[in-house]
């Protein structure tokens, strides 16, 4: 997912082309944001994905257990919602979301401090920005 210098790597770049995004801050406070908050925030949209997560780094049981089921055809938002909570902490995460073949938004957890997010809906990303009002283009 990423090289030696911290940059995703160039298919998953490569794919993002097209997509808007924004970047907020993964800290609000005491509060961190999960990547299950995230997938309830995508509202309606996120639903009917398909995901495949992977993690550089494996900070939790649940991490394996998560890029195991979403290897190959990957799992649905009602599988990775369960398998992230109760709380989730990811360190270096990224969630690619499906329609189809068609990728359509992607959750990077960078450091365990900031969220990116990409996708072809601009409509998601203004949702995300009422929630954290942090939040600039990418």
């Amino acid at each position: 997912m990423f090289d030696e210098g911290g940059r995703l790597s160039r298919d998953t770049a490569e794919a993002e082309a097209g997509m808007k995004g924004i970047t907020f801050p993964a800290w609000y406070g005491k509060h961190y944001v999960t990547l299950a908050e995230m997938l309830v925030r995508l509202g309606s949209f996120g639903l009917d994905l398909t995901w495949r997560v992977e993690c550089d780094e494996i900070v939790d049981p649940r991490c394996s257990e998560i890029e195991r089921r979403s290897a190959g055809a990957g799992m649905d938002t009602l599988t990775l919602l369960s398998l992230t909570t109760p709380f989730l902490q990811l360190i270096d995460a990224e969630a690619r979301g499906f329609a189809g073949d068609e990728l359509v938004v992607v959750l990077t957890e960078a450091d365990s401090s900031w969220w990116d997010v990409r996708a072809v809906d601009e409509r998601v990303l203004s949702e995300l920005r009422c929630h954290y009002p942090d939040a600039t283009d990418l």
